[in-house]
């Protein structure tokens, strides 16, 4: 009789790994008892994927190739050490066979991604206006951050992509790279590759879900393409652009830096080389580092947000700094001080208004949306509400009727469960 042997696990924390060690390794992933697995949903993928609960917390499991997997488990790492956007690898599996000998495809092993959903959830749910749009121009985003970093995708799409709501858009997280590749830097021609193989295969995303009945039959699923490559050209060309003028018009370094600023970048580093007669500049930036607004926002609160939901807990705090002395009113009570610095105004915002919001919520809805979504969908909430009665609303009760009329009407998205168990 064939004599097997045990499957290599690797895993990143040596506490996961002898609770992997106990999951059915001898079974083909598809043949997984349900008792093991959760209901999430899942994208298209070309293998098996499947979740499953380690202690309080939920791995999704992709049966690939033992060479496929160390080398995802490679470059998620990577990704995830360059800041961009990702799923965290937790383990790979290799060395997998059945009881009777026979050779099993190994396995990738990634947290599952909170409050998190593939397109075709997205669209399987009531959603905004414009959703498809803000979904290309989240991965036109995305698609940059990698290029910026080096990385050739190779295989763009909603499916390979998982998104989070992010204010009033959506963020993007990379959740299948193996077919990736990272470069010191990335020449035209790959950037413009990946630019094609995106076009194509978001036809065939938008294609799937009008066969599925998810979107309108007339929706063009070319011009998804199109918005996708519009989106990131312009970006691409904000982000890299070298720019030449006069030394009397060193203000539109300004310009240039706050234009980057609103997109959410910061310049790490910029070359300036003045010609020989000293009659013009050329600006060239050479590091440019994502997520502006979210590292301001914790480095002010310690509060660890998506870009654009820190972008509106800055304006709110940066308005409560600038409001004169007040009792009460939208953002709290008591005396506001006047020429209040920026660190002793971020403590007061805190204490005022982000902190009473987060208290208030219920534990039966902590679930609803993520702490920077709530405070988003809070402030929208109040700012209608402060129109709709011409007054301003205070904090308090606003926070009141927000979790009454507003957040209490949500369905959970930490871990969003669906009904067909695997």
């Amino acid at each position: 009789m064939p004599e097997t042997t045990a499957p290599q696990i690797h895993a990143v924390h040596s506490a996961d790994h002898d609770a992997i060690a106990q999951l059915p390794w001898h079974l083909p992933l598809g043949d997984w008892s349900h008792d093991f697995l959760g209901g999430l949903p899942r994208g298209i993928s070309r293998h098996v994927v499947r979740f499953v609960e380690i202690g309080e917390e939920v791995l999704a499991i992709k049966e690939t190739d033992d060479r496929r997997a160390l080398r995802e488990f490679d470059i998620l790492g990577v990704l995830g050490n360059l800041a961009v956007p990702t799923v965290e690898p937790r383990a790979y599996v290799t060395n997998r066979s059945t009881t009777s000998a026979k050779e099993l495809p190994g396995a990738l092993l990634t947290a599952y991604l909170d409050f998190s959903l593939p397109y075709r959830a997205l669209f399987s749910r009531s959603l905004a206006e414009d959703t498809t749009g803000r979904l290309v121009d989240a991965l036109a985003v995305l698609l940059a951050r990698l290029h910026l970093v080096g990385f050739y995708w190779g295989d763009v799409s909603l499916s390979n992509t998982l998104f989070r709501r992010d204010a009033d858009a959506y963020a993007a997280y990379v959740v299948d790279a193996e077919t990736g590749e990272l470069h010191d830097q990335l020449s035209d021609g790959q950037r413009q590759m990946d630019l094609r193989i995106a076009k194509t295969n978001i036809a065939g995303d938008f294609l799937d879900l009008q066969a599925a009945g998810l979107i309108d039959p007339e929706v063009d699923p070319l011009a998804a393409g199109e918005r996708l490559l519009e989106a990131y050209n312009g970006l691409w060309a904000e982000l890299t652009r070298v720019e030449e003028f006069s030394v009397n018009e060193r203000w539109r370094i300004d310009e240039r830096i706050r234009r980057l600023n609103d997109l959410g970048f910061d310049l790490g580093e910029l070359t300036v080389t003045t010609d020989l007669d000293g009659v013009s500049l050329l600006v060239e930036p050479k590091v440019v580092e994502p997520n502006h607004h979210s590292r301001r926002l914790l480095r002010l609160t310690g509060i660890g947000a998506n870009e654009n939901q820190a972008r509106t807990m800055l304006n709110d705090l940066d308005s409560h700094r600038s409001a004169p002395g007040f009792t009460g009113g939208a953002h709290g009570s008591g005396e506001l001080p006047v020429e209040l610095g920026e660190e002793e105004a971020a403590r007061h915002w805190l204490n005022e208004v982000y902190k009473p919001l987060i208290a208030a919520i219920p534990e039966n809805l902590t679930h609803k949306l993520e702490p920077g979504q709530i405070f988003y969908e809070f402030i929208e909430h109040r700012r209608v509400m402060s129109r709709a009665r011409q007054r301003d609303i205070p904090t308090m009760e606003a926070i009141a009727y927000f979790i009454v009329d507003y957040l209490s009407n949500l369905p959970d998205e930490a871990l969003y469960v669906d009904s067909q168990k695997f």
